[in-house]
Order: structure tokens, then C-alpha cells, then sequence
């Protein structure tokens, strides 16, 4: 099993001084993207068997097995090295497709004036992927349970596993009062793939709210979570409030993120609802020992993001 960290600086080899490796024609020149780079990069960032790809060269990269995260994570190498950005429909294209397409906008970028980065522009003329406009996400649910309920199995960050569905395990690294810092990973994808991150966390008992931001932003320039929990007649409002902003070789717009976040936090709110609904049922049935219903009560967890991936580590916080 991979383990590919949301961390950009922890993707790439590395010479001495810290500057990532690239393939150059010369010096000042344009990357070379050629059929077996583009194998190794699929090979060592996205789980591709080479022996696969070997033996169908003129398959699709969706027919070779790669799914969308691993589409993600070429595009997010191939922006990064080469200054490049993939379309969507990259799945569709065979390697030898992929190389030529890089060697092309590599050409055109080196030879003519054009968008920053190599990016095709958007109709604004801008860069198709981060183009410096902050995103924004917010998303509720209303929960027929008790706020302090809702408040300490959502904030026992230990026990997430069994609160999203999307999370392998949790690993506090460190906490101070009601700041803690854990490293969240994600279940593999059929590739083998597992997407993990750093992020932090600061809780506020007495106001009820929750304040967040991922320490390896990973396609980020920044990611920032408030949750907020109020009383509402019938039970609790949780709302998870995110924002950030894409750097300039993500593999995907503001506007995509913002919608993949919407999507995926909306699933992860309504199975949270589901759950402490059913404890608070169990509770109020006298089903459950009242010790049940804080695990770890304290403790404070971190918030929804979303993507990514997304790739690129789409999970929820």
C-alpha cells in the first residue's frame, strides 16, 4: 500500500538545496514529457502495474484501471513538473496521448506569450486552475439530538473512524487544551493508494464553535473550517463553513473544488445525522449507559474539506 500525503514537498524527489527534480531539454528549456516519464509518473504517484501499460500502449488510461484519484494525482505531478494542466477528460487519452499533449503546451508555452504556468485560460482569460479567487462552502443539517450530544461525539476526533465513512484511521500527534494536531488517512483506492494529511484543530466549549485549517494543504494555498453547533427547536444545527483557496498548479478550479466540497459534505452530514440520531433514540430508550455518549467528550476534532481529492485527499476536513 502507497501512502501519498497531501503535502506536495513530500511527493517529489528532491536534490540537495531542496528544489524538486525535473526533466529538462536544457537549461531554461521546456520539460520533456516523454512516453516513459509519463509511465514512471504513473507508475510511482498513481499505482499504474508497468507491466500493464506495456502490454496495451494504446489503452486509455481508464481501461489501464486508473480512477479518478489517481487522475488527479497525474494531473497534480504533471502541473507541478511540467507547468501543464491535464483536462478532465484525461482518463479518455493513452500515454502516448498524455505525452504528446504535455510536449505540446510545453512547446507552446516556451515559444509564445500565454497563460501564466501553461494553463489553458478560462473564458476571462485567466489560468483554468488556481486563479487567486478565494472558494467558499457552507453546509447544515439539523440533528434530532441534544447539542451537548452532538457536540462531544463530533468533537472526539479519536473516534472519527467511526463517525465518516471515508477515514482508515486518526492519529492525534499532539494536543494542548483544546488544540489538537492529527493526521487523518483515508481508506485505499482500488489502485492502493492511500491520500493522508495533516490538519489542526482549536475547540471553544463554551461558545460552541470550532475553528480549523489543514497544515499540509496539500493543492491548497490555504484551507480553513469553522464549525458551528446551535439549538434549534427539535434538536441541534451543525454547520460546516469552509474557506480557501486552489495554488496555481491544482489540478482543479476553485469552482470544481467548491462543488466536489458541497457534494461530499452534504453525504458525510447526512450519515452524521443518522448515527446520533440513533444513539440519541438508544439514550432516551435507556438502551445506551449515559457513559456512552461522550467518547472522550473534550477532545477537539478538525472539520470538513472535501475534495479533493478530491483527490488529492477529497476528505472532510
Amino acid at each position: 500500500m502507497t501512502v501519498r500525503h497531501e503535502d506536495p514537498a513530500l511527493a517529489e524527489p528532491f536534490r540537495p538545496g531542496g528544489e524538486p527534480v525535473r526533466s529538462v531539454a536544457e537549461p531554461g528549456g521546456p520539460a520533456q514529457a516523454t512516453e516513459a516519464e509519463i509511465i514512471a509518473i504513473l507508475v510511482r504517484h498513481c499505482g499504474l502495474d508497468a507491466g500493464a501499460a506495456t502490454a496495451a500502449p494504446t489503452a486509455s488510461l481508464e481501461q489501464l484501471g486508473m480512477d479518478s484519484l489517481a487522475l488527479l494525482e497525474l494531473q497534480a505531478v504533471v502541473a507541478d513538473r511540467y507547468r501543464v494542466q491535464l483536462p478532465e477528460e484525461a482518463g479518455q487519452f493513452s500515454i502516448e496521448e498524455i505525452s504528446d499533449l504535455v510536449v505540446r503546451q510545453s512547446a507552446a508555452e516556451a515559444g509564445a506569450a500565454g497563460p501564466q504556468d501553461g494553463r489553458p485560460a478560462g473564458g476571462d482569460g485567466r489560468p483554468a486552475g488556481g486563479d487567486g479567487r478565494p472558494g467558499h462552502t457552507e453546509n447544515s443539517v439539523v440533528i434530532a439530538a441534544p447539542p451537548q450530544l452532538v457536540w462531544e461525539r463530533t468533537n472526539d476526533v479519536a473516534s472519527w473512524t467511526g463517525l465518516f465513512t471515508e477515514y482508515q484511521s486518526v492519529q492525534i500527534l499532539e494536543q494542548q487544551g483544546d488544540t489538537v494536531r492529527f493526521r487523518l488517512t483515508m481508506y485505499p483506492d482500488e489502485n492502493g493508494v492511500t491520500w493522508s494529511w495533516v490538519s489542526e484543530r482549536t475547540a471553544d466549549p463554551a461558545r460552541r464553535e470550532v475553528h480549523a485549517h489543514r497544515v499540509e494543504t496539500g493543492p491548497f494555498e490555504h484551507m480553513r473550517i469553522h464549525w458551528r453547533y446551535d439549538e434549534v427547536p427539535g434538536g441541534t444545527r451543525m454547520t460546516w463553513t469552509q474557506d480557501f483557496e486552489m495554488r496555481p498548479t491544482a489540478p482543479v478550479t476553485t469552482a470544481q473544488m467548491t462543488d466536489r466540497i458541497n457534494t461530499n459534505s452534504r453525504v458525510q452530514l447526512d450519515l452524521i445525522r443518522d448515527k446520533l440520531e440513533r444513539i440519541a433514540a438508544e439514550l432516551a430508550a435507556g438502551a445506551l449507559p449515559e457513559q456512552s455518549v461522550g467518547m472522550s467528550a473534550g477532545s477537539p476534532a478538525a472539520g470538513p474539506v472535501g475534495t479533493a481529492a478530491v483527490t488529492v485527499g477529497s476528505g472532510d476536513e
